[in-house]
Protein backbone atom coordinates (compact mmCIF):
# COMPACT_ATOMS: atom_id res chain seq x y z
CA UNK A 1 0.00 0.00 0.00
CA UNK A 2 1.22 3.58 -1.17
CA UNK A 3 0.39 6.42 0.29
CA UNK A 4 0.51 9.85 -1.57
CA UNK A 5 0.89 12.99 0.48
CA UNK A 6 1.38 16.74 -0.20
CA UNK A 7 5.38 17.68 -0.11
CA UNK A 8 4.66 19.86 3.06
CA UNK A 9 2.29 17.66 5.01
CA UNK A 10 3.20 16.23 8.65
CA UNK A 11 0.40 13.63 9.14
CA UNK A 12 1.88 10.01 10.12
CA UNK A 13 0.99 7.14 8.33
CA UNK A 14 1.17 3.42 9.84
CA UNK A 15 4.18 1.78 9.74
CA UNK A 16 4.33 -0.34 6.34
CA UNK A 17 2.81 2.18 4.17
CA UNK A 18 4.92 3.30 1.62
CA UNK A 19 5.14 7.11 1.44
CA UNK A 20 5.00 9.11 -1.62
CA UNK A 21 5.49 12.93 -1.18
CA UNK A 22 4.00 14.77 -4.17
CA UNK A 23 3.53 18.22 -5.64
CA UNK A 24 -0.15 18.37 -7.22
CA UNK A 25 1.16 21.28 -9.32
CA UNK A 26 3.70 18.40 -10.83
CA UNK A 27 2.05 16.17 -12.67
CA UNK A 28 5.38 14.14 -14.04
CA UNK A 29 5.70 13.37 -10.10
CA UNK A 30 2.08 12.30 -9.41
CA UNK A 31 1.83 10.14 -12.79
CA UNK A 32 5.22 8.18 -11.17
CA UNK A 33 3.88 7.56 -7.85
CA UNK A 34 0.56 5.95 -9.53
CA UNK A 35 2.98 3.90 -11.93
CA UNK A 36 2.02 0.50 -11.07
CA UNK A 37 -0.85 0.41 -8.95
CA UNK A 38 -3.95 -1.49 -8.97
CA UNK A 39 -6.47 1.46 -7.89
CA UNK A 40 -6.32 4.69 -6.57
CA UNK A 41 -8.67 5.58 -3.18
CA UNK A 42 -9.20 9.37 -3.35
CA UNK A 43 -9.35 11.22 -0.16
CA UNK A 44 -9.42 14.81 0.14
CA UNK A 45 -10.93 17.73 2.16
CA UNK A 46 -14.15 19.29 1.60
CA UNK A 47 -12.04 22.69 1.01
CA UNK A 48 -9.17 21.74 -1.29
CA UNK A 49 -9.15 23.34 -4.11
CA UNK A 50 -11.66 21.94 -6.99
CA UNK A 51 -9.33 20.75 -9.72
CA UNK A 52 -6.70 18.86 -7.76
CA UNK A 53 -9.34 15.38 -7.77
CA UNK A 54 -8.93 16.61 -11.95
CA UNK A 55 -5.29 16.98 -12.00
CA UNK A 56 -5.12 13.00 -9.92
CA UNK A 57 -7.53 11.38 -11.91
CA UNK A 58 -5.83 12.84 -15.47
CA UNK A 59 -2.14 11.01 -14.07
CA UNK A 60 -3.75 8.14 -12.56
CA UNK A 61 -5.05 7.74 -16.15
CA UNK A 62 -1.56 8.10 -17.64
CA UNK A 63 -0.18 6.14 -15.61
CA UNK A 64 -2.62 3.23 -16.21
CA UNK A 65 -4.23 2.67 -13.44
CA UNK A 66 -7.20 0.32 -14.16
CA UNK A 67 -9.12 0.99 -10.95
CA UNK A 68 -10.42 4.67 -8.88
CA UNK A 69 -12.16 4.65 -5.76
CA UNK A 70 -12.94 9.03 -6.19
CA UNK A 71 -13.49 10.77 -3.48
CA UNK A 72 -17.18 9.96 -2.76
CA UNK A 73 -17.90 9.52 0.49
CA UNK A 74 -21.01 10.99 1.17
CA UNK A 75 -25.00 11.13 0.81
CA UNK A 76 -26.12 10.06 -2.48
CA UNK A 77 -24.37 11.60 -5.42
CA UNK A 78 -26.92 10.05 -8.44
CA UNK A 79 -30.03 11.61 -6.76
CA UNK A 80 -31.34 14.57 -8.64
CA UNK A 81 -32.88 16.35 -5.52
CA UNK A 82 -29.72 16.25 -3.97
CA UNK A 83 -27.41 17.71 -6.74
CA UNK A 84 -30.18 20.74 -6.77
CA UNK A 85 -29.79 21.65 -3.08
CA UNK A 86 -26.35 19.84 -2.25
CA UNK A 87 -22.46 20.53 -3.01
CA UNK A 88 -22.34 17.35 -5.32
CA UNK A 89 -21.73 18.63 -8.75
CA UNK A 90 -18.03 17.91 -8.56
CA UNK A 91 -19.13 13.75 -8.37
CA UNK A 92 -20.55 13.22 -10.90
CA UNK A 93 -17.92 15.13 -12.88
CA UNK A 94 -15.42 13.65 -11.53
CA UNK A 95 -16.62 10.37 -12.57
CA UNK A 96 -17.83 11.57 -16.18
CA UNK A 97 -13.91 12.19 -16.04
CA UNK A 98 -12.60 9.63 -15.37
CA UNK A 99 -15.04 7.51 -17.88
CA UNK A 100 -13.78 9.97 -20.92
CA UNK A 101 -10.52 9.52 -20.40
CA UNK A 102 -10.70 5.66 -20.94
CA UNK A 103 -8.35 4.22 -19.03
CA UNK A 104 -9.89 3.42 -15.94
CA UNK A 105 -12.69 2.71 -14.50
CA UNK A 106 -14.76 4.21 -10.91
CA UNK A 107 -16.44 2.51 -8.30
CA UNK A 108 -18.10 5.30 -6.20
CA UNK A 109 -18.60 4.39 -1.93
CA UNK A 110 -21.83 6.33 -1.02
CA UNK A 111 -21.82 6.14 2.53
CA UNK A 112 -23.72 9.06 3.92
CA UNK A 113 -22.60 11.02 6.15
CA UNK A 114 -19.91 10.00 8.89
CA UNK A 115 -22.01 9.20 12.00
CA UNK A 116 -19.07 9.75 14.71
CA UNK A 117 -18.02 12.95 13.14
CA UNK A 118 -20.92 14.70 12.14
CA UNK A 119 -23.41 14.04 15.52
CA UNK A 120 -20.11 16.01 17.18
CA UNK A 121 -21.13 18.99 15.13
CA UNK A 122 -24.05 21.28 16.24
CA UNK A 123 -25.42 22.09 13.38
CA UNK A 124 -24.97 18.85 11.43
CA UNK A 125 -27.56 16.98 13.26
CA UNK A 126 -28.89 19.49 14.86
CA UNK A 127 -27.64 17.83 18.00
CA UNK A 128 -25.61 20.23 20.87
CA UNK A 129 -23.76 17.31 22.97
CA UNK A 130 -22.15 20.29 25.14
CA UNK A 131 -24.95 22.51 25.34
CA UNK A 132 -27.68 19.51 25.83
CA UNK A 133 -29.07 21.11 23.36
CA UNK A 134 -30.99 20.08 20.14
CA UNK A 135 -32.82 20.63 17.32
CA UNK A 136 -35.05 18.72 15.18
CA UNK A 137 -35.87 19.25 11.71
CA UNK A 138 -39.67 19.20 10.81
CA UNK A 139 -40.64 16.22 13.50
CA UNK A 140 -37.01 14.86 13.82
CA UNK A 141 -38.34 11.44 12.32
CA UNK A 142 -36.91 11.69 8.65
CA UNK A 143 -34.00 8.91 8.43
CA UNK A 144 -31.16 8.82 6.63
CA UNK A 145 -28.69 6.71 6.51
CA UNK A 146 -25.01 7.12 7.79
CA UNK A 147 -21.86 4.99 7.85
CA UNK A 148 -18.71 4.69 10.79
CA UNK A 149 -15.21 5.07 9.93
CA UNK A 150 -14.47 1.90 10.41
CA UNK A 151 -17.42 0.70 8.13
CA UNK A 152 -16.17 2.97 4.95
CA UNK A 153 -12.25 1.85 5.89
CA UNK A 154 -14.11 -1.99 5.72
CA UNK A 155 -15.81 -1.55 2.77
CA UNK A 156 -13.04 -0.04 0.84
CA UNK A 157 -10.71 -3.04 1.97
CA UNK A 158 -13.94 -5.72 1.36
CA UNK A 159 -14.34 -4.26 -2.27
CA UNK A 160 -10.40 -4.27 -3.17
CA UNK A 161 -10.47 -7.45 -2.02
CA UNK A 162 -13.00 -9.06 -4.54
CA UNK A 163 -11.50 -11.00 -7.20
CA UNK A 164 -11.92 -8.94 -10.86
CA UNK A 165 -14.38 -11.36 -12.75
CA UNK A 166 -16.66 -13.58 -11.63
CA UNK A 167 -15.88 -17.07 -10.40
CA UNK A 168 -18.20 -19.68 -11.20
CA UNK A 169 -19.77 -17.77 -14.53
CA UNK A 170 -21.64 -15.13 -12.31
CA UNK A 171 -21.35 -11.59 -11.25
CA UNK A 172 -22.12 -11.70 -8.06
CA UNK A 173 -19.18 -11.00 -6.04
CA UNK A 174 -16.31 -9.55 -7.82
CA UNK A 175 -14.92 -6.27 -8.79
CA UNK A 176 -16.40 -5.79 -12.21
CA UNK A 177 -19.86 -5.86 -10.66
CA UNK A 178 -19.31 -2.12 -9.08
CA UNK A 179 -17.26 -1.49 -12.78
CA UNK A 180 -18.82 2.30 -12.85
CA UNK A 181 -21.12 2.09 -10.56
CA UNK A 182 -22.13 3.73 -6.67
CA UNK A 183 -21.45 1.34 -3.85
CA UNK A 184 -24.35 2.12 -1.23
CA UNK A 185 -23.38 1.00 2.26
CA UNK A 186 -23.92 1.77 6.08
CA UNK A 187 -23.58 1.72 9.62
CA UNK A 188 -27.08 2.92 10.52
CA UNK A 189 -30.53 4.19 9.10
CA UNK A 190 -32.15 6.24 11.86
CA UNK A 191 -33.81 9.97 12.51
CA UNK A 192 -32.74 12.56 14.72
CA UNK A 193 -34.81 11.28 17.93
CA UNK A 194 -32.95 8.02 17.71
CA UNK A 195 -29.61 9.66 17.52
CA UNK A 196 -30.54 11.91 20.35
CA UNK A 197 -31.84 8.70 22.10
CA UNK A 198 -28.70 6.77 21.91
CA UNK A 199 -26.99 10.20 23.39
CA UNK A 200 -28.98 9.96 26.31
CA UNK A 201 -27.67 6.24 27.18
CA UNK A 202 -24.15 7.54 26.32
CA UNK A 203 -24.33 9.81 29.06
CA UNK A 204 -26.59 9.22 31.40
CA UNK A 205 -29.11 12.38 30.80
CA UNK A 206 -32.68 12.08 30.85
CA UNK A 207 -34.98 13.83 27.88
CA UNK A 208 -35.89 16.65 30.69
CA UNK A 209 -32.38 17.93 31.05
CA UNK A 210 -32.35 19.09 27.23
CA UNK A 211 -33.65 21.99 25.58
CA UNK A 212 -35.93 20.55 22.41
CA UNK A 213 -36.90 22.85 19.52
CA UNK A 214 -38.01 22.42 16.01
CA UNK A 215 -37.37 24.42 12.61
CA UNK A 216 -38.37 23.13 9.70
CA UNK A 217 -36.76 21.47 7.24
CA UNK A 218 -37.17 23.75 4.14
CA UNK A 219 -37.20 27.10 6.06
CA UNK A 220 -33.67 25.76 7.66
CA UNK A 221 -32.26 24.76 4.46
CA UNK A 222 -33.30 28.61 2.85
CA UNK A 223 -31.94 30.67 5.68
CA UNK A 224 -28.66 29.07 5.42
CA UNK A 225 -28.25 29.71 1.93
CA UNK A 226 -28.44 33.44 2.38
CA UNK A 227 -26.34 32.77 5.38
CA UNK A 228 -23.38 31.61 2.93
CA UNK A 229 -23.73 33.99 0.57
CA UNK A 230 -22.58 36.55 4.03
CA UNK A 231 -19.38 34.55 4.49
CA UNK A 232 -21.32 32.48 6.98
CA UNK A 233 -18.81 28.98 7.60
CA UNK A 234 -21.60 27.32 9.79
CA UNK A 235 -24.32 28.02 7.11
CA UNK A 236 -22.45 25.87 5.18
CA UNK A 237 -22.23 22.74 7.37
CA UNK A 238 -26.02 23.51 7.95
CA UNK A 239 -26.99 23.40 4.19
CA UNK A 240 -25.16 20.32 3.62
CA UNK A 241 -26.90 18.53 6.06
CA UNK A 242 -30.40 19.75 6.28
CA UNK A 243 -31.37 19.11 2.29
CA UNK A 244 -30.86 15.20 3.16
CA UNK A 245 -33.30 15.67 6.31
CA UNK A 246 -35.93 16.34 3.71
CA UNK A 247 -39.04 13.94 4.00
CA UNK A 248 -38.31 12.51 0.19
CA UNK A 249 -36.04 9.55 1.20
CA UNK A 250 -33.13 11.37 -0.45
CA UNK A 251 -31.24 10.36 2.50
CA UNK A 252 -32.34 6.55 3.03
CA UNK A 253 -30.44 5.37 0.12
CA UNK A 254 -31.22 2.25 2.23
CA UNK A 255 -34.97 1.88 1.59
CA UNK A 256 -34.58 3.44 -1.93
CA UNK A 257 -31.49 0.99 -3.39
CA UNK A 258 -30.81 -1.10 -0.62
CA UNK A 259 -26.92 -2.19 0.48
CA UNK A 260 -24.22 -3.82 -0.51
CA UNK A 261 -23.19 -4.77 3.12
CA UNK A 262 -23.89 -8.02 3.11
CA UNK A 263 -21.44 -8.72 -0.36
CA UNK A 264 -18.72 -7.12 1.27
CA UNK A 265 -19.29 -9.06 4.39
CA UNK A 266 -19.18 -5.98 6.53
CA UNK A 267 -20.76 -6.31 10.49
CA UNK A 268 -23.90 -4.98 11.83
CA UNK A 269 -22.22 -2.21 14.40
CA UNK A 270 -23.50 -1.34 18.14
CA UNK A 271 -25.19 2.67 17.73
CA UNK A 272 -24.08 3.58 21.51
CA UNK A 273 -20.21 2.22 20.84
CA UNK A 274 -20.71 4.76 17.83
CA UNK A 275 -22.32 7.53 19.61
CA UNK A 276 -19.53 7.41 22.46
CA UNK A 277 -17.27 8.67 19.99
CA UNK A 278 -19.35 11.23 19.03
CA UNK A 279 -19.43 11.94 23.04
CA UNK A 280 -15.66 12.46 23.23
CA UNK A 281 -15.42 14.18 20.15
CA UNK A 282 -18.09 16.91 21.18
CA UNK A 283 -16.40 20.03 22.60
CA UNK A 284 -13.05 19.59 20.65
CA UNK A 285 -11.92 20.87 17.58
CA UNK A 286 -14.66 18.36 15.25
CA UNK A 287 -14.15 19.77 12.15
CA UNK A 288 -10.62 18.62 12.49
Amino acid sequence: MTALTRTDSTATLPDGVIVKRIDYDDHASVVSALQGQDALVITLSTFAPRDQQEKIILAAAEANVPWVLPSEWSPDSQHKGLLEHFPLSHKPAARKQIEELGKSSWVAVTCGFWYEWSLAIPPAFGIDIQKKEATFFDEGETKMTVSTWPQVGRAVAALLSLPIQAEGGHNEDCLERFRNKNVYIGSFTLNQKEMLDSVLRVTGSAMEDWRISKEPAVERLEAAQKAIQEGDREAFVKQMYTRVFYPDDSGDYEKRLGLQNGVLGLPKEDLDEATKVAVERSGKNTYG
